[in-house]
């Protein structure tokens, strides 16, 4: 059953068909949307997970674990491949291996995991690719309490996908992402693009300490409306949330004191050439001088 106004989903919600979090562009859990997708699943030994070929093309890495094998092959020539892909011990211990999978491709997925697929639907079928989590670009990003870790899974600059543009961030206890708040949703060539954009979160206690038993980990997503496109959202997440950002303002994003905050995005939208361009709330673009009076958060960048 869709919705009209629902944009956060909470852990659980949304599990489907083997799936711990299925959310398929073509059958969406919302009204209008159409231009991405995510799927979060768990493998171990004697339990796998397939999906058949499709107009999908996907991004595959490991959340936490020792790591997939995934085995793939096109339907235009049926010759099977199989692809190892290290694990690593959470979202929180820096980049890690993907596997770029174009339409068209039946997937197969084993080993012992938590990891995330994000998906499009595309048109053109592109070559597949294997990036090790050592030609993942890391940045940091801000400064001070803005500063928060960016791995460029597939940016367009360095995955040659049809559609889907998707990275991850990590951002420190107490620290905020996405300031000033910006947007992507009308298509002005060379300005701004019309992305629809996922949210997964997870989050943990900070680094280097030891969760008490009375934690519970959380963020803050902030989003609201560009023009007269309903969307306003302020809601608390959790791991294993998702929170979906149909056009309008969104960010900043806080991690809440204590608290490490993860997400993952995905981002895909209508437009004729695949690029990130945004448009800064006007009020807010003062914040970016500030930076220039600080320094990077010194607890980053994080891995293993």
């Amino acid at each position: 059953m869709t919705t009209q106004s629902q944009w956060h989903f909470t852990s659980g919600e949304l599990k489907s068909s083997g799936w711990e979090l299925l959310l398929d562009a073509d059958k969406p859990p919302v009204t209008g949307w159409a231009h991405t997708g995510i799927r979060i699943g768990i493998v171990s030994p004697g339990i796998n997970l397939d999906i058949p070929a499709d107009n999908k093309e996907r991004i595959i890495f490991v959340l936490a674990g020792e790591g997939l094998s995934i085995t793939y092959s096109s339907t235009n020539d049926g010759h099977s491949i199989t692809q190892e892909l290290r694990g690593r011990s959470s979202v929180f211990s820096g980049p890690t291996d993907l596997l770029y999978l174009p339409i068209n491709t039946d997937i197969s997925i084993a080993g012992s995991a938590k990891f995330a697929i994000g998906e499009c639907p595309a048109k053109n079928p592109k070559p597949v690719k294997y990036i090790p989590k050592e030609e993942v670009p890391v940045a940091i990003r801000g400064t001070g309490s803005e500063s928060r870790q960016v791995h460029g899974f597939g940016m367009p600059d360095n995955l040659d996908a049809d559609q889907m543009i998707v990275v991850e961030v990590i951002v420190p206890a107490g620290n905020w992402s996405g300031s000033p708040s910006h947007k992507h949703d009308v298509f002005i060539p060379g300005k701004e693009s019309n992305l629809e954009e996922i949210y997964y979160f997870e989050s943990q206690v900070t680094k280097s300490y030891t969760s008490p038993a009375q934690a519970s980990p959380f963020g803050i997503f902030r989003g609201y409306s560009s023009d007269e496109r309903e969307y306003d959202l302020t809601t608390e997440v959790r791991s294993g949330d998702l929170v979906l950002v149909p056009h309008g303002w969104h960010g900043p994003v806080a991690a809440g004191p204590g608290y490490d905050l993860y997400f993952f995005n995905v981002m895909a939208g209508p437009d004729p050439e695949r690029t990130w361009n945004v448009t800064d709330e006007p009020s807010q673009i003062w914040i970016r001088d500030f930076w220039n009076e600080k320094l990077p958060d010194s607890r980053l960048p994080y891995g293993e």
